[in-house]
C-alpha cells in the first residue's frame, strides 16, 4: 500500500511505501511529533500532577494548532506557485483550467491566420514578463484541437510564446465562450458571411462573455505592457468622456460586463465599426457616470469603476499613431503608462519594426518583448543571406 507523505519542501511530493509486516514501523519526524504532544500523561501520576496536567494540555493543544497552521501554509505557498509547475502539463490543460486559476490576461485573434505576427508576438510576450504570476492566454480563431496539439513544432511563434511558462495558446470556440450569456442567441441568428465587420464584431462579444465569466483583463493583439495595471475593475478612456474597449478588467460575474452583453444584443448593428465596441463602452459607461473633461494625469473613478486617464494607454493619440514608427530625437519616458496602443487598425500601409531603424517601436520590441525582437533580428539576418543561385 502506498501512503501520500507531504515532504516540507514545497516544491517536492514523495510516496512512502508502509509495510504492515515490519516490526517499528517507520514514521516521518512530524508523524512523530504529533504523536509525542497529544499523548497523554501516565494515569498513576494524575491525582498528584492535575494542574500539571491541564496546563500541558492546554501547551499540546496550542501546539497542535500551530503546527496545522504551518501545514495550512505550505499549501498556500504551493498554489501560490502554481506557475512553477504549470510548464511541465502546460499542454495538458484545457482553457477553463487556465482561466480558473484567475486573473487571466486575455488576447483574442478572430482571423483565420495561424502565424502570429510580430506585433501580436510582442503584445503577448510583453504581457507575459510584467504579469509573471497571471497566466497569459491568447485564443486564436484559427486552431482546432487538433492544430493545437503541435502548434510548437509547426509555427514559429508558437514556439516562441510557448516557452514561456505562464503563456498559453488555446483554440477560440465561441459557441462554447457564449454558453450561459445573453450573447448565445445572437450568435445562433448571426450570419457571419453577411457581416461588414465579423473579425471586429466578434472580437467584441468574445472578450466581454470571457471577461464576464472568468475575469481578468482584456488587451488587444498590438498593445505592449510596460508596468502592471494596479486596478481591478477599470474601463480605459481613449480621450476625454469615450471609453475604449481595447482594454478592460473586471472581476468575473460583474454587472457592468453583463449589462454590455444585453446592450450589445439590444442595440446591434454589425454595420457600423464600433458600435459593439468603445461606442458600446462609452453609452453604457455613461449611464453610470458624469463623465467630464481630463486634467493633467489625473483617473476618475464612478460605480466603484475606474475610468483610466488616456495617458495610461493611449500617450499617443490615433491621429498621430505613425509617431510610434518614427525616428525621436528623445524617446519619452511613457511614466504615466502601464501599456502602449500601438493602432494596428490604423496601420493600413503595414508598417513594420525593422533591426537596426531606431524607431520608437524597434525601442519598445527592445525593452518589453526582447526574445520577439530576437526573432525579428534572426529572420531579417535570414533574408538578408544570398539565395545558392546567387552564389553561383
Amino acid at each position: 500500500m502506498l501512503q501520500t507523505v507531504w515532504v516540507s519542501s514545497p516544491r517536492s511530493w514523495a510516496l512512502q511505501e508502509s509495510n504492515s509486516h515490519r516490526q517499528g514501523k517507520k514514521r516521518c519526524w512530524k508523524c512523530r511529533f504529533v504523536r509525542t504532544i497529544i499523548r497523554h500523561p501516565c494515569r498513576r501520576h494524575a491525582p498528584k500532577r492535575s494542574r500539571r496536567e491541564r496546563m500541558l494540555r492546554k501547551i499540546q493543544i496550542c501546539l497542535c494548532f500551530c503546527f496545522v497552521s504551518g501545514i495550512l501554509y505550505e499549501i498556500s505557498l504551493l498554489s501560490s506557485s502554481v506557475f512553477s509547475y504549470l510548464p511541465m502539463a502546460q499542454h495538458y490543460l484545457t482553457p477553463e483550467q487556465v482561466l480558473n486559476l484567475g486573473k487571466s490576461i486575455i488576447f483574442l485573434e478572430t482571423t483565420e491566420r495561424l502565424e502570429p505576427p510580430p506585433l501580436v508576438s510582442c503584445s503577448v510576450e510583453s504581457a507575459a514578463r510584467i504579469y509573471q504570476d497571471r497566466p497569459i492566454i491568447l485564443f486564436m480563431r484559427g486552431l482546432t484541437n487538433e492544430t493545437a496539439l503541435d502548434i510548437n513544432t509547426s509555427y514559429a511563434a508558437f514556439s516562441l510564446l510557448s516557452s514561456m511558462k505562464n503563456v498559453f495558446i488555446f483554440p477560440l470556440q465561441m459557441e462554447t465562450i457564449f454558453q450561459e450569456t445573453p450573447l448565445l442567441q445572437w450568435y445562433n441568428q448571426v450570419v457571419p458571411e453577411q457581416e461588414k465587420n465579423w473579425v471586429h464584431v466578434s472580437s467584441d462579444a468574445s472578450r466581454l462573455a470571457l471577461i464576464w465569466k472568468y475575469g481578468g483583463i482584456y488587451m488587444d493583439t498590438d498593445v505592449i505592457s510596460i508596468r502592471p495595471i494596479p486596478q481591478e475593475s477599470f474601463l480605459a478612456a481613449q480621450k476625454s468622456r469615450f471609453s475604449s474597449n481595447g482594454i478592460f478588467g473586471f472581476p468575473a460575474r460583474h454587472k457592468f460586463v453583463w449589462d454590455c452583453m444585453e446592450n450589445f444584443v439590444l442595440k446591434y448593428n454589425g454595420n457600423i465599426w464600433g458600435n459593439q465596441g468603445p461606442f458600446l463602452m462609452t453609452r453604457m459607461l455613461k449611464t453610470l457616470c458624469n463623465l467630464t473633461d481630463f486634467q493633467g494625469t489625473e483617473d476618475h473613478s464612478c460605480q466603484n469603476i475606474s475610468f483610466l486617464n488616456p495617458q495610461r494607454f493611449y500617450p499617443i493619440p490615433y491621429p498621430a499613431w505613425g509617431r510610434y514608427y518614427q525616428v525621436w530625437d528623445e524617446s519619452p519616458s511613457f511614466n504615466h503608462s502601464y501599456a502602449l496602443h500601438l493602432w494596428n487598425f490604423m496601420n493600413r500601409n503595414r508598417k513594420v519594426v525593422e533591426a537596426g531603424s531606431n524607431t520608437l517601436a524597434e525601442k519598445l520590441y527592445k525593452t518589453y518583448c526582447p526574445t520577439t525582437y530576437e526573432d525579428l533580428i534572426q529572420n531579417a539576418k535570414h533574408r538578408d543571406l544570398p539565395s545558392p543561385e546567387d552564389v553561383e
